[in-house]
């Protein structure tokens, strides 16, 4: 396989699309914007997880329903030509310490933390220049996309209470339409100052200290000192053997989706056809943890298949990104309820995810394949659909390595996935890599093809 740089004197800079040539990776996303901007980021020259920071970011501007700077989520992240499976970093968004005095209570806002984490582990081009174009799109407007008419179309009515969230997501008094542009100046300003100043802005500076003080406004409660202990992790994934030197590795708990997403292809992969037996067993899995906790390696051992008990669960949304080398990563999003609490904190234009304690979070589901004799990737893929999700993620994972390529699953409802797979493995056969989205949804799925 080519190196796919240009040579010569006229290619665009490194950092800038159009400097790769030929075969790029590819890039998926529950959003288009999204998707564009990570293989905006692959043809520029950065890796996977330099593209899985734009597409991050992006979808907190164009997706702001299930992705946010308020919420947060979890990735798994492969580092090509490595014999160890992937690694999970995990920003779930967690409670503050106190809801005193809250009547909408928020989560403590960690997506800049967790994509910053993910960048400074596994990236390569600068973190200003990841999130620019996501500060452009704010600033200047985004066409709104079906996906996000959808989920507006569905908490229209609630979210018009909040002033300020109806100031952006409305026009005329109506909900935007599809097409119609969205403008966030304020989202805008945020995200500039932590492209100057620093995601630590955020935290424990005067970005931190603007959202505090906005909290009271939203009917929420938030302290510095909840920011500053707002810190994710690097953790290592739930990882199965599956023989001949493929690992299949799953998001670990607290994102216990995908120990739920595991529990399915466990059975999944013994008899493909017992979904219903599958879905159960993730379920009842999730259902366990989050009544005990305990070792999750244990839970998927375990021959009984605990009872469901899992409330009505709230949305999220994915992204996966594959470079040329075999770097890959994939995550899941969530705000924990459609728009979060539904208020947007002034002058931040920040959407607040609602807190765990108020709403239960999603089971964020996403599962990637490798190989530890010849240190390549095969296969990754992500659920979301509310309970759906983890048993989407696993039988899209399963369905795909046997088949060997990537091929749009008709998962149960209300189940959507999202999967990236090389047949034959990358970085060794770039030319049996694909990507695709659920058909049923309004995502994306690009890339591009081996060098001819």
């Amino acid at each position: 396989m080519t190196s796919g740089l240009f040579s010569g004197g006229s290619a665009p800079a490194a950092g800038t699309p159009g400097h790769v040539a030929g075969f790029l990776g590819g890039a998926v996303a529950d959003e288009p914007t999204a998707a564009l901007a990570a293989r905006n980021v692959l043809s520029a020259g950065g890796n996977a997880a330099d593209a899985a920071v734009a597409a991050g970011l992006t979808l907190a501007v164009t997706l702001p329903s299930r992705a946010g700077l308020g919420g947060g989520g979890a990735c798994l992240a492969y580092t090509a030509g490595s014999a160890s499976p992937p690694q999970a970093v995990l920003f779930t968004p967690p409670a503050p310490a106190t809801a005193a005095g809250a009547d909408r209570p928020a989560a403590v806002p960690m997506l800049a933390r967790g994509l910053y984490l993910l960048h400074a582990r596994f990236g390569r081009l600068s973190f200003q220049s990841l999130v620019s174009p996501a500060e452009q799109l704010a600033r200047f407007g985004v066409p709104a996309s079906r996906a996000f008419v959808r989920d507006l179309d569905v908490v229209a009515g609630p979210l018009a209470a909040d002033p300020e969230a109806a100031g952006i997501f409305f026009k005329n008094g109506r909900p935007l339409g599809e097409g119609e542009m969205l403008v966030q100046p304020a989202l805008a300003g945020t995200l500039g100052q932590l492209r100057t100043a620093g995601v630590g802005d955020l935290y424990q500076g005067g970005l931190g200290r603007r959202l505090v003080a906005a909290m009271p406004q939203v009917g929420a409660s938030l302290t510095m000192a909840d920011l500053r202990a707002a810190v994710p992790q690097v953790a290592p994934a739930l990882d199965m053997d599956l023989g001949g030197g493929d690992t299949a590795s799953f998001l670990p708990p607290p994102a216990d989706g995908g120990l739920a997403a595991a529990a399915a292809f466990r059975v999944l992969r013994t008899n493909p056809g017992a979904i219903d037996l599958a879905r159960a067993a993730a379920l009842g899995t999730a259902t366990a943890w989050r009544q005990g906790g305990g070792d999750p390696q244990a839970l998927l051992a375990s021959t009984t298949v605990p009872a469901a008990g899992l409330p009505p669960l709230p949305a999220s949304a994915s992204f996966a990104t594959l470079d040329r080398d075999g770097n890959a990563v994939i995550c899941v999003t969530t705000m924990n309820n459609l728009f979060g609490t539904g208020r947007v904190a002034p002058g931040t234009g920040i959407v607040m995810a609602a807190s765990p304690r108020w709403l239960p979070p999603a089971l964020l589901s996403a599962g990637m394949v490798t190989n530890r004799n010849i240190n390549a990737f095969r296969a990754m893929a992500a659920g979301t659909g509310q309970d759906g999700a983890p048993v989407a993620a696993a039988l899209a994972l399963a369905e795909t390595l046997r088949t060997k390529q990537p091929m749009p699953v008709q998962v149960p409802e209300p189940g959507r996935a999202s999967v990236i797979a090389c047949g034959n493995y990358l970085p060794d056969a770039s030319g049996s890599c694909g990507w695709v989205t659920d058909p049923r949804d309004a995502g994306l799925a690009v890339g591009s093809t081996a060098a001819k």
